[in-house]
């Protein structure tokens, strides 16, 4: 009898635990997540939050576009340098760094993130250092900023005063359209700091629906009805501008490729 209380009671502790964990860190319910395959796969497809790196990577492009001459190399390879530094290095060093609530739970070690973040960031400035020794001189600047952000805002040094949403729109938003408008022409242009201003606009939209979105979703518990709708709305500005974004640098791209 003695035995088998203790054994009710461990399994209901381990089970408790569990929770705590799912609601506190687990996010494969999210929306953007695969809903088969393994669970470490589906991790680590969500650990890459693809619609907004897909909005960053559009941002680049956008950026790209403007200039009056297009040197396609240069547009595939500030697409995957932002996405090795931002979708993989900067995500990584966010699920390291986060304080309090982890992103994805314990499905990866500090180990493993810790050499996913630094290949990542290592592939994507060789390619960039290459451009700029070579073209773009001038895309150092960009590259130097977004150095220091992926570690300020993402690790949340000086107490987190660079973990904010103002800070977000300019690293995650602004600068990804300079950058790629930087590498086509190693110039600046008062068109090009508008359209970066408007897609920081749009990123700071995201940002702004993101965090109340992820606190109700955190909760793991039955949700007021209120609660529910509210959550379903984040949802759906979630998904629509990230679809839009994604969707305007495709359409531009294909105009400018096939005009």
């Amino acid at each position: 009898m003695y035995y088998s209380i203790r054994f009710y009671q461990k399994a209901e502790k381990k089970m408790s635990e569990e929770k705590k964990e799912n609601q506190s860190g687990d996010r494969q319910s999210e929306w953007f997540v695969p809903k088969v395959g393994p669970a470490k796969f589906r991790s680590f497809i969500g650990l890459l939050f693809l619609p907004y790196t897909g909005m960053v990577l559009a941002f680049v492009v956008i950026g790209s576009l403007l200039a009056a001459n297009i040197y396609w190399d240069r547009v595939l390879a500030i697409v995957v340098v932002y996405f090795f530094g931002l979708g993989i290095g900067a995500h990584a060093l966010d699920a390291l760094g986060s304080k309090g609530v982890k992103p994805w739970g314990t499905v990866f070690s500090r180990r493993q993130l810790k050499l996913l973040a630094g290949a990542a960031l290592v592939v994507a400035y060789a390619i960039g250092f290459y451009y700029i020794i070579r073209y773009a001189p001038l895309l150092l600047v960009p590259a130097l900023l977004e150095g220091f952000f992926v570690f300020a805002y993402n690790l949340e040094w000086f107490e987190g005063t660079f973990h904010r949403d103002g800070w977000f729109a300019f690293s995650w938003g602004m600068l990804p359209v300079l950058s790629g408008y930087i590498l086509q022409t190693n110039g600046i242009s008062v068109a090009a700091l508008v359209v970066a201003l408007s897609m920081a606009l749009f990123s700071l939209i995201e940002i702004t629906a993101s965090r109340p979105y992820k606190e109700l979703k955190r909760r793991g518990q039955p949700l007021a009805e209120e609660e529910r709708t509210l959550m379903g709305r984040y949802e759906v500005i979630l998904k629509s501008i990230s679809l839009g974004v994604i969707l305007l640098g495709s359409g531009l791209l294909l105009w400018r490729w096939l005009g």
